[in-house]
């Protein structure tokens, strides 16, 4: 069974930073891993994704805010957020796409980020 949890949601006020984390579990092999947020009223939207090799795609409202890394000898995936804005008030869910019998996205359950003003 796979399992990703996530830690590191919190609230923080405007201009500071959090540290996400995510671990991944289970028997699969895990190609791209990334952050994807969904605030209230919103779609779930791409914050940052990376590959195993280490490539990395940054939603445009995040670049240069935002650093997302990853320890594959770990399945752990990490996402840096500094000078967070109250508009970056989501729940953050982490994502991993990998082959545990088929290819397909795995989720985590959500962690809540509130920036406050």
């Amino acid at each position: 069974q796979v399992q990703l949890v996530e830690s590191g949601g919190g609230l923080v006020q405007a201009g500071g930073s959090l540290r996400l984390s995510c671990a991944a579990s289970g028997s699969f092999s895990i190609n791209n891993m990334g952050w994807y947020r969904q605030a209230p009223g919103k779609q779930r939207e791409l914050v940052a994704r990376i590959t195993s090799a280490g490539d990395t795609q940054y939603a445009d409202s995040v670049k240069g805010r935002f650093t997302i890394s990853r320890d594959n000898a770990k399945n752990t995936v990490y996402l840096q957020m500094n000078s967070l804005k109250p508009e970056d008030t989501a729940v953050y869910y982490c994502n991993a796409f990998g082959f545990g019998g088929r290819w397909k996205d795995y989720w985590g359950q959500g962690t809540q980020v509130t920036v406050s003003s």
